[in-house]
């Protein structure tokens, strides 16, 4: 029996590719026994049992830009979360590792690669972070979402391949009218889906909070992920209730059937948004977070602005700015034609499969 440790997490963009990674592992070898590394007290702690996979969770979390008790107990942490790793490589056993990002992936990776155990790291943005910089140079392979990595890992590690994304956002089909009755919308208005991730995006609800009215003037419907942080600030702002035309959620779990929905999509530009649009082959306006570690989502949205595959909107100007800029792409079905065509150059549906493949290739 083959065995592998998945180890991060943190957020949606690093738990949902992973999961990819494991399910794509169990179609490749059905006996395999994958175990996921986490951080304490962090979504995948929730979100990979739910998935069907075990999970161990490792006392460590990020240093924090100020000071706090946080920073100051990091040592500890990073020396307990570096023994316990070791523990559990020496219990588990594995054929290999993949690290996806996050905390938790630091540790276990640097551990393995101590231990000799195989290790791949897979980058999903297109700016590598100090971490899997450092740990770039333990390791046996890179898998990378990007061209041009060479500029942060060693070239000869490096596997284009794409970021994984989930099956059901690969298989997606052209079902708009029973996507359209699911989210109660009509065939006949344009939809915008608003996406800011797990925890929420504060400007770009505000923003879309503002401009609802010129929206349903507009006749456009609004199919909208708050996030779980800024669902009760939107909700104050206007009567929800008395509104048509609008889905609003904290959470969309339905995520392929709401890409089948957009004609336009505004979106945070995480790594796993971007992959999901590339395959979804929709038009997005990226506001991106900036303060996203090393300002990667950024440069994970200029990537695509440069192949003139989607628009930006700085976060800062995204409560002047966000709204002209997506009412004019809706109403500019040739512009939208262009985005759509450019962005689906970039998609790679077979990023699991690739990624899988390269990590069975690590022999110990």
């Amino acid at each position: 029996m083959r065995k592998f440790v998945i180890s991060g997490g943190g957020t949606g963009g690093h738990i949902f590719p992973a999961i990819a990674i494991a399910n794509q592992i169990k179609a490749v070898v059905p006996d395999a026994d994958i175990l996921f590394v986490g951080a304490e007290g962090k979504m995948e702690m929730e979100k990979v049992p739910a998935a069907g996979y075990p999970i161990e969770g490792l006392w460590i979390s990020g240093i924090q830009r100020r000071l706090t008790l946080d920073n100051l107990s990091f040592p500890f942490k990073l020396l307990h979360s570096l023994n316990k790793a070791r523990a559990i490589l020496k219990r588990f056993r594995p054929d290999a590792v993949v690290g996806v990002g996050g905390y938790a992936s630091g540790p276990l990776l640097y551990a393995a690669t101590q231990m000799g155990i195989p290790a791949l790291i897979q980058e999903q943005n297109s700016y590598a972070g100090l971490t899997n910089k450092w740990l770039s140079k333990r390791v046996q392979a890179i898998c990378v979402a990007y061209p041009g990595m060479e500029l942060y890992f060693p070239a000869d590690k490096i596997h284009l391949t794409g970021n994984p994304v989930r099956q059901d956002i690969v298989a997606l089909t052209d079902q708009r009218e029973e996507a359209l009755r699911f989210f109660g919308l009509s065939a006949d208005k344009p939809v915008l889906l608003v996406i800011g991730g797990s925890q929420g995006a504060r400007s770009i609800n505000e923003a879309i909070a503002a401009g609802l009215p010129q929206l349903l003037d507009a006749g456009v419907q609004v199919v909208w992920q708050t996030g779980k942080n800024s669902f009760v600030e939107s909700e104050a702002s206007q009567n929800w209730q008395a509104q048509t035309g609008i889905h609003r959620t904290v959470f969309i779990q339905e995520m392929a059937k709401a890409y089948t929905t957009a004609d336009v999509v505004v979106s945070r530009a995480g790594a796993l948004s971007v992959s999901e649009l590339c395959i979804a082959r929709k038009p997005p306006i990226f506001v991106p977070l900036p303060t996203a570690a090393e300002d990667h989502q950024t440069k994970n949205a200029q990537a695509l602005v440069q192949a003139n595959a989607a628009l930006l909107v700085p976060n800062a100007r995204a409560a002047t700015d966000l709204l002209p800029q997506t009412l004019a792409l809706l109403q500019d079905k040739a512009r939208q034609a262009e985005l759509s065509q450019n962005i689906a150059q970039l998609a790679r549906p077979q990023a699991a499969e690739a990624i899988v493949e390269t990590l069975l290739g690590l022999g110990r």
